[in-house]
């Protein structure tokens, strides 16, 4: 996914120009909000007007092309010289109820919304309980680091692969099922997932895709009342709870962690045809490189380190950044324990399973290096010079300083770069933490508010993060500095402050996925109503639009007391 950035007021205006007329012309074309660039660039063609009956996976597939687990017998085992696992996802007991779906996701596989509305079929396939025609279903293994220890093997244990979608742009998405029963890596699981970590993956995938943050997406969500236990705190109060199921799509899911177990297992071959593969497929500029496999790193290096600027910026902690839930294209995946911050608190920790707080929110750039470092010893056996490549992982901490630089230039408004810059971002970020300010709310009302306002602290009455964090004794001081700061770009880049506010509500969201937005869904839900679901999906569409039911849902207002003690876990 390559993410547009307009650098300048012109160039932006182009875009919204071309994606109005765009917009007009994808009415005609039934093509998802997504697909608006594609549009303008004259690229959008008509949904394939098929019934899902008729739909087929991609050839050739994965099977075809690495070595696969010859025992075809579905027990738990240690399996060796082979990347995956035939086997099918375990059908529902009791009958599915599709809960939600994302129309844009959908129409990633050349599928409509009505399709998952009306068709039974879909239904049943999104629910592990039929299988599309000719579609070889399989588990990938694949080992990792969890928190900071070699674990071994691991795998995709309560995850089917379905197979491989090339869509009307020539697309490739790799359609899983999660949560839909035992693998030969589920180790000590049931190969299930539950209605509230999978309302948390379906409306975190979307929400994240939203905010312009490279990520998985889900298709559909759907739920049945299989009873599943599970002792959400580990403290031996097991309870039973619905099961769920989210069908979700990647370009790709092989992990650092894939690597990681061919390089322990010296299974060189299949490493090096796996990296080829990925290069081949997903990073072409780099097929006939001299030196692919260090240029490979360097790119995964540099997205890797971007995407978890984006989470920074955003106030996004992802909860369990071990090397088997980072991705080898650097996507957000596998979401679990997540959080978005509340009060700005660097050293929040959104899981109750991690005690040490190794992943709270600061420490996950540290992370990051540590999970591409084990990328950099897996890969070992293809560098040329193991110096260069080790050269590259050490500029880690220069790279993500710039990329992050950028993500809070760009939330401050600010244009260019000046020397204080990194000086106001620090001292904002100071002021924040020791008032409890707001982080979603704070960057917000900054962006909404006049110059002219926030130069007299003149705030509106809805507001309510700024005022917080004005009574800070610092205040004063920052507010002229970043003012005059915007000043100077008004004769450098003929900038005005309509412009500036424009960009920074584009780039700042009124809406995230709180944690108490999530469980007041999942309470509903659990109780057979999805109204809720659907609501906050629809909202996280368009984070950075004021919507009215939004405002009236009390989603940009103080999170409620009782959020405070809510707690997430591994316990999924």
């Amino acid at each position: 996914m390559v993410l547009l950035r307009p650098q300048t007021a012109f160039f932006a205006l182009g875009i919204i120009l071309g994606t109005i007329t765009a917009a007009a012309h994808c009415s005609k074309f039934a093509c998802s909000p997504s697909e608006v660039l594609r549009i303008s660039q004259g690229v959008c063609h008509k949904l394939p007007d098929i019934s899902f009956s008729s739909w087929r996976f991609s050839q050739p597939t994965l099977l075809q092309i690495f070595p696969v687990d010859a025992e075809r017998r579905n027990y738990v085992r240690q399996v060796r010289n082979a990347l995956f696992s035939l086997v099918s996802p375990t059908p529902l007991r009791r009958p599915p109820r599709a809960v939600a779906f994302s129309a844009d996701a959908l129409q990633l596989l050349d599928l409509s919304s009505g399709i998952a509305t009306q068709d039974q079929l879909f239904l049943d396939v999104a629910a592990g309980n039929s299988l599309v025609a000719d579609s070889q279903p399989f588990a990938h293994r694949y080992g990792g680091h969890q928190f900071g220890s070699w674990s071994g093997q691991l795998g995709d244990g309560r995850a089917h692969y379905l197979g491989q979608y090339v869509n009307r742009y020539s697309d490739p998405w790799e359609v899983q099922l999660k949560g839909s029963g035992r693998t030969p890596y589920s180790r000590h699981g049931d190969g299930r997932a539950v209605l509230r970590s999978s309302v948390r993956e379906f409306l975190a995938s979307e929400a994240m895709y939203h905010l312009g943050i490279p990520t998985s997406r889900a298709a559909s969500l759907v739920v049945s009342n299989d009873p599943i236990m599970r002792d959400k705190f580990y403290d031996g109060h097991p309870e039973r709870e619905p099961a769920g199921v989210v069908m979700r799509l990647a370009p790709s899911w092989f992990r650092i962690g894939s690597l990681e177990l061919m390089h322990v297992n010296r299974e060189f071959d299949t490493l090096k045809s796996t990296v080829d593969f990925v290069i081949d497929h997903y990073f072409p500029s780099l097929k006939h490189s001299q030196d692919k496999y260090l240029d490979f790193f360097s790119a995964v290096v540099d997205a890797t380190t971007a995407m978890v600027a984006q989470w920074q910026g955003v106030g996004f902690a992802h909860g369990v950044c071990n090397t088997d839930n980072f991705s080898l294209l650097s996507l957000t995946i596998d979401y679990g324990p997540f959080g978005f911050l509340d009060k700005y608190d660097p050293s929040f920790v959104p899981n109750t399973s991690d005690d040490e707080g190794l992943y709270q929110f600061q420490r996950q750039p540290e992370a990051a290096k540590f999970n591409l470092r084990q990328l950099w010893t897996a890969m070992g056996t293809l560098f040329n010079d193991s110096r260069r490549s080790f050269a590259v992982l050490s500029k880690f901490d220069n790279i993500f300083h710039e990329k992050y630089v950028v993500v809070m230039q760009r939330k401050l408004g600010l244009l260019g770069e000046e020397d204080g810059d990194w000086r106001l971002v620090v001292q904002l970020l100071d002021m924040m933490q020791t008032m409890f300010a707001d982080h979603t709310m704070s960057w917000r009302e900054l962006s909404e508010i006049s110059k002219a306002d926030l130069l007299e602290s003149n705030f509106s009455e809805e507001m309510w993060a700024l005022p917080k964090l004005s009574e800070h004794d610092e205040w004063p001081a920052w507010r002229v500095a970043y003012i005059q700061r915007l000043d100077k770009q008004v004769d450098s880049h003929d900038d005005t402050d309509d412009l500036r506010r424009q960009r920074m509500i584009s780039t700042n969201p009124r809406y995230v996925l709180r944690n108490y937005m999530a469980e007041n869904a999942i309470r509903r839900a659990a109780s057979g109503h999805y109204s809720e679901v659907q609501k906050l999906h629809k909202v996280l569409q368009e984070p950075f639009q004021r919507q009215e039911i939004a405002e009236h849902s009390g989603y940009a207002s103080p999170p409620p007391g009782w959020s405070r003690h809510l707690r997430v876990s591994c316990s999924s």
